[in-house]
């Protein structure tokens, strides 16, 4: 009968839910093991030797947690504010994150999120005033009308989507007639809008 270390279970209980409150998602084998210095084959074993005896859940896809991890998970997104729309490239390195902040996912939903602080008036037609606070999905592909966070020649912008397929280029509309339509033929998406939080002054 193979041997399973008490103290090795324990370590991997207090990384799983230790590393949710930091990233506010569930770890994977790879992730434990590089966290508390085991090889990922051992974690893996212990992992699966205690999702059976119902100390841990695991799955392919949701990664490893936990009873009280569970709880969390379905109350609360980690979201982090990276900074200024206007302050130039976008960076998620640790560096540019100026703070963290938890929102209910029961208003909010899933994903992976950021959140930017708007600058300027060029989104305010669209309820996006200076200073607001924007929640942005992150992902690459965006929807004809969505407000997106868009990288073109090194700077980011905020600005609704559009496709020019005839002349094949990008429109990038601002909510606010005193300024014109960015003209893009390539760009970067970086996430869209899914909402605005009003910073009340």
């Amino acid at each position: 009968m193979r041997h399973y270390d008490k103290e090795l279970k324990e370590a991997i209980l207090t990384c799983v839910e230790g590393f949710w409150k930091t990233n506010s998602r569930n770890p994977n084998a790879q992730e434990v093991s590089d966290i508390i210095n085991k090889p990922k084959t051992t974690v893996y074993r212990y992992v699966l030797k205690m999702a059976e005896e119902g100390v841990l859940n695991y799955s392919k896809d949701d990664g490893i947690s936990t009873s009280q991890t569970d709880k969390m998970n379905t109350d609360e997104i980690l979201v982090a504010l990276v900074g200024s729309i206007t302050c130039g490239p976008l960076s998620f390195a640790e560096e540019n994150i100026t703070e963290y902040f938890k929102l209910p996912a029961s208003l909010f939903g899933r994903g992976e999120f950021f959140a930017l602080k708007a600058s300027g008036d060029s989104m305010i037609n669209a309820g996006i005033n200076n200073e607001d606070i924007v929640l942005v999905r992150k992902q690459n592909t965006a929807e004809e009308g969505q407000i997106i966070v868009a990288l073109v020649n090194d700077e980011t912008t905020l600005k609704r989507f559009y496709r020019d397929n005839k002349n094949k280029r990008f429109i990038l509309h601002p909510e606010n007639e005193k300024y014109d339509d960015i003209i893009a033929y390539d760009l970067v998406i970086q996430g869209v809008v899914t909402n605005v939080i009003k910073v009340v002054s």
